[in-house]
Order: C-alpha cells, then sequence, then structure tokens
C-alpha cells in the first residue's frame, strides 16, 4: 500500500514540477493557434505553425526571462517563422483553401454568423500580409498598439498606418459583399 501512495506522490510531485514557462505556454497556446489561423489562412499550415512555434520556443526557453511579455515573444517566434516560410514558398504558386473551409471556422451554430464569418474570412485572406498581420494581432488577438508594434518589429506609427488601411480595406470588402 506504502508504494502505491508513492507512486500517487510522485505523479502528483511531477505535476507540479511544472516551470513557469510550461504554465505561460500551454496558456498561450489557442491565441497562437489563432494567429497561425490568421497568419497562413489554411488549417493544415497553421497546425504546422503552431508545432514548429512550440518546438522553437521549447529549445529557446532558456532565452526567455520570467517577467518579460512571454506573449509577444511567442508570437514574435511565430510571425518569424511565418516570413521564413512564406519566403520558402514565394516561387510556388499558393494554394488557396477551399471556400467551405473558410465557412466552418469558428461556427457559432447561427447561418447568419457563419455567412458573415465566411465574407469576412474571405475578405481577410485579400488583404495585403502586412495588413493581415496587423489587423490579426489588434482586432483578433486583442493586442495593444505597443504590443503589436514590438511583435511584428516596426514602429508603432507603421502599425498604425498599416492597421488603419487594413480596417478600411476589409469595411469595403464586407460592404461590398453584402
Amino acid at each position: 500500500m506504502k508504494r502505491g501512495a508513492g507512486v500517487v506522490s510522485s505523479a502528483w510531485t511531477r505535476a507540479q514540477r511544472l516551470t513557469a514557462f510550461e504554465h505561460e505556454l500551454a496558456s498561450v497556446m489557442p491565441r497562437l493557434r489563432r494567429f497561425a489561423h490568421g497568419l497562413s489562412r489554411d488549417a493544415t499550415d497553421a497546425d504546422d505553425l503552431l508545432q514548429a512555434t512550440a518546438e522553437r520556443m521549447l529549445r529557446a526557453r532558456a532565452q526567455w526571462e520570467p517577467g518579460t511579455n512571454f506573449v509577444a515573444w511567442s508570437y514574435r517566434i511565430m510571425r518569424n517563422l511565418w516570413v521564413d516560410t512564406a519566403r520558402a514558398r514565394q516561387r510556388h504558386t499558393s494554394v488557396l483553401a477551399p471556400e467551405e473551409e473558410g465557412l466552418a471556422i469558428g461556427m457559432s451554430g447561427a447561418a447568419e454568423a457563419s455567412v458573415e464569418l465566411g465574407y469576412l474570412m474571405r475578405a481577410m485572406e485579400r488583404l495585403p500580409d502586412e495588413q493581415r498581420e496587423a489587423v490579426a494581432l489588434v482586432m483578433i488577438e486583442g493586442l495593444g498598439y505597443a504590443e503589436a508594434a514590438g511583435v511584428l518589429d516596426i514602429p508603432a506609427g507603421t502599425l498604425t498606418s498599416r492597421l488603419v488601411r487594413g480596417r478600411q480595406a476589409l469595411r469595403a470588402m464586407l460592404e461590398n459583399a453584402s
């Protein structure tokens, strides 16, 4: 019986030994998944990007210092990986996900919401990369302007300009869609 108690105690101890880094990583994964979808516009590419980001973060865990902005650090890693991927694919023609897949993302059960989400996803796909990144970080992920500018490694004024142009383009595309 004592042996069984030791097994339970050992498992509990392992769970307790999760570091602050692992807790931060686990908590940021849903946000990274959404950001990966915003960047890649494809479910499979988003999953691959998320996995590559998690792997890179785990390899670089010694570089992260507790108390710093873990979310911004993780977004920056993901964005840099995506830029590398996009550059590697530049010579190939891009393959977009079928329209039906875009409509299935974030289904709430209401037909109207599904249609509007489909319009929004198609509009986001047509935005230039710089505007789509700014819109995804600020409007979807809820980052502040300064934090999003840090993730993208651009001045706050440049982020604001891209965000304004992205919002205007989205608004125009959505008005034309309805």
